[in-house]
């Protein structure tokens, strides 16, 4: 229902693109107002088939949804699920005498703005109403100040969309010929996932190296706190200790002046320095300050709610989203760190109120952004109003509390003094037995006034990195002071190969390189996830094998289309056609047709030089054996001989070592024996679901006629999957015939036959569609008719409820969100986190043993997000039979 304030008639009809900010919205606005929502876009280019209309079907652009032939006119059509919602706003306009498009302000909004008005074709005035922040005052403030259509924002939304389409629907069905049906190709998710296999590959090529120092523990004597601290060694007769930084990615010295320590020698030139007299040669003194971070804006607001509030980007955007449309934050999709005037004066008072007038300076602190081509029409997303309400006063509570507080002290803090305080450097001389001169360094640093870090330390990506407010004092030391070692022991390290990136990290990334907008990247990352081409690890991001071979065959096919600076001239192109820099036509024409060179066209055109098995083929380093990717996963190749790879190997983790031991388990299929009836041979096989027993069916004669049997009437051979108490190396040709004899008869109950048998979810009885769970596998073969009959006069259990409550698999700790206790359990569909309300099932690179209470809780966010699970109705039987297939 519309949100009606109007009177009889409705003069003004407001639209905007949520129901939530419908809501809102029409609470702040007076009588002679409705507003309703489109529910998001309109009208978009057909996704189906059947979604073009009959006229254009016969055309060869059709497929495409644009008409790349004259002038790259693109065929738009109202979605589906939109038409009613579509009705009801021509309805509504029909009695308004003036419509106001108050869509979002960034450039989606726009043409979400202009499909609404070429699909509503109002014969009244229309209105461009916009604002930054949803408050009684900035909505009045719209409705005085409304402006047009900035077509020039269409033109550039409209261009991406079609950019995005001639992508993905001429590159895709590429990767569906070579390399496996139903993938995806995508202009910035392809270049996202090329980041992500290269990092694996840096890891896969990195050798790593082990290096050695010494660690002391230095005690000056004095009645002082401190009087001890710690230092490394840092140089041996004048040549620098070698620490990580000097080795290549090979494991080598980049250079041969510095001392590479091994253990030997490490611990050689310990038991040198026992009993060594010490004393402090330097110590230099530098001033500290830190200056406060800028406001949040999209891309730094997702990776700072990743490193500390455990979200995902797409999950950080959904409650964002949320705080927007209720009116609690300015709007969330912005590359701007401005804030507004009254803004800055909400953020000082409350600092001046808070932790007093000395936490502020004199002049507001305004902030530059560092991103080119910045918006800076939109202010930072910051707490909205002219008075900023703290956490406790939003009455806000979980996940929205969480967010809102982040963005609350990072505004506050933003417009705080510097901290300042004082960095120390101290050197420390010694002698071994030897005559050796070793020197120790160790560094300190005192804060003397905190600042703006009394209300907000930003996150790191590494947790070794050392936080903004960490301090680390040293006592008061002076050259010549004596020093004593209560402690000196040698230490290894070894290098470690560059991290995978996380979605923090990878929002960097692509906003660094400038690859697509700071809007799109939860998209991105959520389309990368969920098209297998990335999972998680804890909060890694872990390419798949698929992965590779998609990448592989486009930068060796399609190189231009994932070039990091290509796809980041695209922004600019798309930029400059919002800033009437650049038209769109001719753009789309050198992207497709080329420009004195290959365009996409041709680019597709040509796909006989492209090696599908080469291209999925990855050879192991010092080994004869090659990975493959396959239309069922990937397996290992040698000479022939195949192991399938296991789901949860991550690439970097399939050595040669790795591989040979793949080899070495049970090859897949070991015969078993005769069956005495049948005489059928029967083997036990490793397959893509796990180990099974079958028979092998001889082969048949060649019919009479010549004709060769349909495969479906093809005789098919018995197969049942080994219990979870049977192994592969262990079954005998008894248990598998007895496998291959279910489902097992019982007898009849009601004339209705009763069988017992295994299934997904585990031992049950059948009769017609009823069944009970049995509590274990070995009951199939000693369940009597007699049992079954109590079994089905019980009522049937449903959920996990079915048996006794099993004790969790793991207990992680108390959820940050809601403060409740986080248990793995072990359920029908495998192993899933609760926090007691709500269930997540673990991925496929989640392990029970090495979750972590972080990963658990971003599991349930993700749940929780999602809302709760639409009921399942049954189709009528008239209803299902007339439906499409």
């Amino acid at each position: 229902m519309p949100a009606n304030n109007g009177n009889a008639g409705g003069t003004r009809l407001v639209i905007v693109e949520s129901p939530a900010k419908a809501k809102t919205i029409a609470g702040y606005l007076g009588r002679g107002y409705i507003v309703e929502s489109s529910i998001g876009h309109i009208r978009d280019l057909p996704e189906k088939a059947e979604d073009i209309p009959e006229k254009f079907k016969g055309e060869a652009w059709a497929r495409l949804g644009v008409n790349v032939d004259h002038e790259f006119e693109p065929l738009y059509v109202v979605n589906p699920d939109k038409k009613s919602q579509v009705s009801k706003l021509k309805q509504l306009l029909k009695d308004a005498d003036e419509l106001y498009l108050a869509t979002d302000e960034d450039r989606e909004g726009e043409a979400i703005a202009w499909h609404l008005q070429e699909v509503l074709k109002p014969k009244i005035p229309v209105h461009r109403m916009v604002f930054h922040e949803i408050t009684p005052q900035a909505i009045r403030d719209a409705v005085s100040n409304p402006r047009g259509l900035n077509l020039r924002l269409v033109d550039a939304q409209e261009t991406r969309r079609i950019l995005d389409r001639l992508y993905g629907y001429e590159v895709s069905p590429v990767l569906w010929k070579k390399v496996k049906p139903r993938l995806s190709a995508g202009r910035v998710q392809s270049v996202a996932t090329r980041l992500v296999v290269e990092r694996e590959r840096e890891r896969i090529a990195f050798t790593s190296a082990e290096y050695w120092d010494l660690q002391a523990l230095f005690d000056t004597g004095r009645d002082e706190d401190p009087r001890s601290f710690r230092a490394t060694l840092t140089g041996v007769d004048g040549r620098r200790v070698a620490q990580g930084r000097d080795f290549a990615s090979t494991g080598t010295l980049k250079s041969a002046e510095v001392l590479h320590l091994d253990e030997q020698a490490a611990r050689a030139l310990a038991q040198r320095l026992e009993g060594s007299a010490y004393a402090v040669t330097s110590v230099e003194s530098k001033p500290y300050t830190r200056k406060p971070y800028a406001p949040f804006r999209t891309t730094t607001l997702q990776q700072e709610a990743s490193r500390k509030l455990g979200f995902s980007a797409k999950y950080t955007m959904q409650v964002a989203q949320k705080l927007y449309e209720n009116g609690f934050i300015t709007y969330m999709r912005t590359d701007s760190t401005t804030l507004s005037d009254t803004a800055l004066a909400a953020a000082r008072s409350q600092a001046v109120r808070l932790y007093g007038a000395e936490y502020v300076p004199d002049k507001p602190r305004v902030y530059a952004s560092k991103v080119k081509n910045a918006q800076e029409a939109h202010e930072a997303i910051r707490p909205s109003g002219d008075e900023f309400r703290t956490p406790g006063e939003t009455g806000l509570s979980a996940d929205m509390f969480r967010l809102y507080e982040l963005i609350w002290q990072r505004t506050v803090a933003s417009q705080m003094k510097d901290a300042v305080g004082e960095s120390v450097s101290v050197r420390i001389a010694g002698t071994s037995s030897t005559g050796e001169k070793v020197e120790f360094s160790a560094t300190g640093r005192t804060i003397t006034f905190y600042g703006f870090l009394k209300a907000y330390v930003e996150g790191a990506d590494d947790p070794a990195t050392d936080r903004d407010d960490s301090v680390r004092r040293l006592p008061n030391l002076h050259e010549n002071d004596p020093l004593t070692a209560l402690e000196l022991g040698a230490e290894g390290h070894a290098t470690r190969p560059p991290a995978r990136y996380t979605e923090a990290s990878l929002v960097k990334e692509l906003e660094d390189r400038e690859i697509g907008r700071p809007s799109t990247y939860a998209s991105i990352i959520g389309t990368i996830l969920d098209r297998g081409y990335v999972s998680k690890k804890g909060t890694a991001l872990v390419p798949s094998f698929l992965a590779f071979a998609v990448v592989n065959l486009l930068e060796r096919h399609f190189g231009n289309l994932v070039d990091y600076d290509f796809t980041a001239d695209m922004e600019k192109v798309l930029d400059d056609i919002a800033n009437a820099r650049a038209q769109r036509v001719p753009e789309l024409r050198r992207f497709y047709f080329g420009d004195h060179g290959q365009g996409l066209k041709e680019l597709v055109s040509d796909l006989g030089e492209i090696d599908a098995r080469e291209i999925s083929s990855f050879p192991i380093n010092g080994t004869d054996i090659v990975i493959r990717v396959g239309r069922y996963g990937p397996y290992l190749d040698r000479d022939g001989a195949r192991v399938n790879v296991p789901e949860d190997l991550a690439p970097d983790e399939l050595t040669a070592e790795k591989a040979e031991e793949l080899f070495k388990q049970p090859s897949g299929e070991r015969e078993l024996g005769t069956d005495p009836v049948s005489g059928h041979k029967v083997v036990a096989k490793t397959g893509r679901f796990g180990p099974y027993v079958t028979e092998i069916l001889p082969e048949e004669e060649p019919p009479a006629d010549g004709k060769k049997r349909a495969k479906k009437d093809a005789p098919k051979p018995r197969t049942s999957s080994l219990f979870k108490s049977m192994s592969l190396d262990t079954i005998t040709l008894d248990d598998a015939l007895k496998l291959l004899s279910l489902p097992r008869v019982l007898g009849g109950i009601d004339g209705e036959e009763v069988t017992a048998q295994n299934g997904k979810f585990g031992p049950y009885i059948k009769k017609g569609t009823d069944s009970r769970s049995l509590t274990s596998e070995d009951e199939i073969f000693t369940v009597t008719i007699e049992r079954a009959k109590e079994l089905f006069a019980q009522p049937k259990q449903r959920g996990r409820g079915r048996a006794a409550a099993a004790p969790p698999l793991r207990e992680l700790g108390n959820d940050p969100a809601t403060g409740k206790p986080i248990v793995v359990k072990e359920g029908r569909f495998g192993p899933y986190v609760t926090d007691g309300e709500t269930n997540a099932s673990l991925r496929k690179d989640d392990s029970v043993e090495q979750i972590t209470i972080e990963r658990a809780a971003e599991l349930l966010q993700e749940r929780r997000a999602r809302g709760p699970a639409p009921k399942r109705t049954r189709a009528k039987a008239g209803a299902k039979a007339g439906a499409k297939s």
